[in-house]
């Protein structure tokens, strides 16, 4: 009897896990990360509308809050559907600088001589603005949405390109002398030195691939406008301000921003569930 009392009261005393300081300091500080953002933006919304209301300032120069998402409502099924071509231009453009980055990036980190004959002409696509070469990548090429999509892959395939191989490059010397020493085979130096050594500056690329691939599809949809063809929400931008629609440009130029959150919220989730149980940039640290 007095061995069970012995061995509950110390149990009694102690501080459980889910109540200890540290536990609780995360807790708050991840209310603080959702309710902060959504106070900071609610405040600037609410801003935006007293001052257009206050300063009687007409739609066609600057639109309330309230007016922007009334047009929302009534024009949601065109800009939903321009939405959903510039959702599919962005994926796809994304998923085709993933494929081509790393390949050509494990292409690099293999082959030295390759690099220094192929990177000069990763370099000229990345500093030559999209801007520029989308007309004559319309011009020659007839199909407008493959047009369009080569101009998205271009802006979002160098950050994949350089990460990955740096990536690849940046294994520990000692560990890869170690696999030597083992005498393991390349795929078993792929899996389990280079992939792991790349994986952190993948994913950093991938943040900036994604917000990059919007941007191509928006500059590219901005130049297909331009030559009359009314496809995403750039050239819904570009319909209204000739139209001197502004309300609906600015419902067009919130879902354009939106998707570039919603990018950015899915790219950092991935970053944490690929690296979050492994990676310092992700594990979450005692303080």
């Amino acid at each position: 009897m007095s061995i069970s009392i012995i061995e509950s009261s110390p149990g009694a005393d102690a501080i459980t896990p889910a109540n200890s300081p540290q536990i609780r300091r995360e807790r708050r500080e991840k209310q603080l990360r959702i309710i902060l953002p959504i106070t900071a933006i609610l405040l600037a919304v609410g801003l935006w509308e007293f001052l257009v209301w206050y300063n009687e300032v007409p739609h066609y120069l600057i639109p309330a809050p309230s007016l922007i998402a009334k047009t929302l409502v009534t024009d949601w099924s065109s800009l939903m559907q321009s939405a959903a071509f510039t959702v599919k231009l962005t994926l796809m453009s994304l998923a085709l600088a993933i494929v081509g980055g790393v390949a050509l990036g494990m292409l690099f980190a293999l082959s030295r001589p390759v690099e220094m004959s192929l990177f000069p002409f990763a370099v000229i696509l990345q500093v030559t603005p999209v801007v520029a070469i989308a007309p004559l990548i319309l011009i020659y090429v007839s199909n407008t949405f493959v047009a369009l999509l080569i101009c998205a892959w271009i802006v979002a395939f160098f950050p994949i390109l350089s990460n990955t191989a740096i990536g690849l490059r940046s294994a520990d010397h000692n560990l890869r002398d170690l696999f030597s020493l083992y005498q393991a085979t390349p795929l078993q130096r792929l899996r389990y030195l280079l992939v792991p050594s790349a994986l952190p500056y993948f994913m950093a690329a991938l943040k900036i691939a994604g917000g990059l691939a919007l941007i191509g599809a928006v500059v590219a949809e901005f130049v297909a406008g331009t030559a009359g063809q009314n496809t995403g929400l750039a050239s819904r931008i570009l319909e209204s301000s000739f139209r001197n629609e502004i309300p609906r440009m600015f419902a067009a130029l919130f879902l354009v921003s939106l998707l570039g959150i919603i990018i950015f919220l899915v790219t950092s989730w991935l970053s944490r569930a690929v690296l979050g149980h492994w990676h310092e940039s992700e594990i979450k640290r005692e303080r």
